[in-house]
C-alpha cells in the first residue's frame, strides 16, 4: 500500500512545502521509502496563513505538470510549541490547527509537530553523505539524541528510544533560556543588548541565531567604530535603511558569515569567532541536560553554509569547556546536518506513520 502525504517544514523566514509518496514500512523500525513528487519554497511572511500557501503549492504542482493526488496525510514541521496539535507560531503571526487544516484542506489527517521533532525523526533518514562530523564517538543506540540548531530562531530538541528500538522526539524552548557570558566580551554584550533594546533579559536566542549574528556585529562595529570595512559599511548601511520592511535586499547575518569565511573583513571575523563560541557553549550545555550518547547534532540553516569555520576548533573548544564534565562530553558523538530537508523528510515519515 503506498500513500500520498503532504510534508511542510514551516519557518519564520521560509516554508518549504514537499508532495511525497510514501511505502508503508514494515515492522520494527523499518522506514517507509519516499518517493518525491513535488516541492516548493514559499516566504512565510507573504501568506496570511497556511491554508492559502498550501492552495498555491496545489496550482504550482498543476503547473508544472504535476498529477496532485488526493492526499491521505499531511504533517507540518512547526517553528513553535505545539498544544493539543495547535501552535501559536513564535516568528511568524499564524495560528494553526491540524483540525481546522483538515477541514480547509480536506485532509483526512493533519499533524503539526515542532520543527525540532521534525528534524529528529528525519535524522532516521539521512544518508552518510548529508552528515559532517565534528566530534567522532561510538554511538548508543539505546541513549537519547539530541538536536540543536540557529537560524531565524534558536530551536533544540531530543529524542528517546522507546522499547522496540522506535523514537520518539521531544521538543523544547531551550533557546529562549538565558545567555550565560563566560568571559569579560560576552559580558560586554549582554549589557549590550540589553540596554540597546530595553530588554529585562537576554536569551540565548538573542545570540545564537540568524538576527544574532546580525546583533553581534552591531555590538562591534558600535565599540569599535574605526575598524568597519567600507564594504560592510554599505552593506549596514542598506540593511539598517531596510530594517522594518517586507522585501529586503540585504541579509546582514549572511553577509556577514560570507566576509568571514573568506578571511577579508576584521570585525566580521571576530563576530564569527564570538557566535561559534557561544553556540557551541550552549550545544555543550544541552548536552550535559541531556547526555545524548546517541549523538548531538547541529541543525538549521546557519550550520552547513560555516562548516568550515566549525570545523576550525572554537565550537568543540566550547562544547567540551564544562570543567570536570568534559571527559562525559568528549564520548558524545556530534554532527552537522547538511541536507536542509531533514525537517521534510521526518515531517514526512510521521504522516505515512499517522496511516
Amino acid at each position: 500500500m503506498k500513500l500520498t502525504v503532504l510534508a511542510g517544514d514551516i519557518g519564520g523566514t521560509k516554508t518549504i512545502l514537499r508532495l511525497v509518496r510514501a511505502g508503508t514500512s514494515g515492522p520494527g523500525r523499518a522506514i517507509p521509502l519516499l518517493t518525491d513528487l513535488f516541492e516548493k519554497t514559499y516566504v512565510s511572511r507573504s501568506f496570511a496563513d497556511l491554508v492559502p500557501m498550501v492552495h498555491q503549492f496545489t496550482s504550482d504542482a498543476a503547473e508544472s505538470s504535476v498529477s496532485a493526488p488526493s492526499v491521505d496525510s499531511a504533517c507540518f514541521g512547526i517553528a513553535g510549541p505545539i498544544v493539543n496539535n495547535a501552535s501559536e507560531l513564535t516568528n511568524l503571526s499564524w495560528s494553526l490547527s491540524g483540525e481546522r487544516l483538515q477541514r480547509a484542506l480536506e485532509i483526512p489527517r493533519v499533524t503539526l509537530i515542532n520543527d525540532f521533532a521534525a528534524i529528529g525523526y528525519g535524522i532516521a533518514g539521512l544518508q552518510d553523505g548529508q552528515i559532517a562530523t565534528l566530534q567522532a564517538a561510538t554511538s548508543d543506540p539505546a541513549a537519547p539524541i539530541a538536536v540543536i540548531g540557529a537560524g531565524t530562531g534558536l530551536g533544540e530538541g531530543f529524542l528517546i528510544p522507546g522499547p522496540g528500538g522506535d523514537l520518539r522526539a521531544f521538543p523544547s524552548e531551550g533557546g529562549h533560556t538565558d545567555f550565560a557570558p563566560r568571559s569579560g566580551l560576552e559580558f560586554q554584550l549582554s549589557t549590550y543588548l540589553l540596554e540597546k533594546n530595553s530588554l529585562p533579559r537576554v536569551s540565548v536566542e538573542r545570540v545564537v541565531s540568524g538576527t544574532g549574528i546580525a546583533s553581534i556585529y552591531q555590538f562591534f562595529r558600535d565599540t569599535n567604530p574605526g575598524e568597519e570595512s567600507s564594504a560592510m559599511a554599505e552593506i549596514y548601511r542598506i540593511w539598517s535603511r531596510e530594517m522594518g520592511n517586507r522585501e529586503k535586499t540585504v541579509d546582514l547575518a549572511a553577509e556577514v558569515s560570507k566576509a568571514a569565511l573568506a578571511g577579508r573583513d576584521f570585525l566580521c571575523e571576530q563576530t564569527m569567532n564570538l557566535f561559534i563560541s557561544a553556540y557551541g557553549a550552549e550545544a555543550g550545555n544541552l548536552a550535559l541536560k541531556v547526555l545524548p550518547y546517541g549523538g548531538l547534532y547541529l541543525a538549521g540553516g546557519i550550520a552547513p553554509k560555516i562548516l568550515q569555520l566549525l570545523q576550525q576548533g572554537a565550537f568543540m573548544k566550547a562544547f567540551s569547556s564544562k570543567g570536570r564534565m568534559r571527559p562525559l562530553l568528549e564520548k558524545i558523538p556530534v554532527r552537522v546536518i547538511l541536507d536542509h530537508r531533514v525537517g521534510l523528510i521526518g515531517a514526512a515519515l510521521t504522516a505515512a506513520r499517522e496511516m
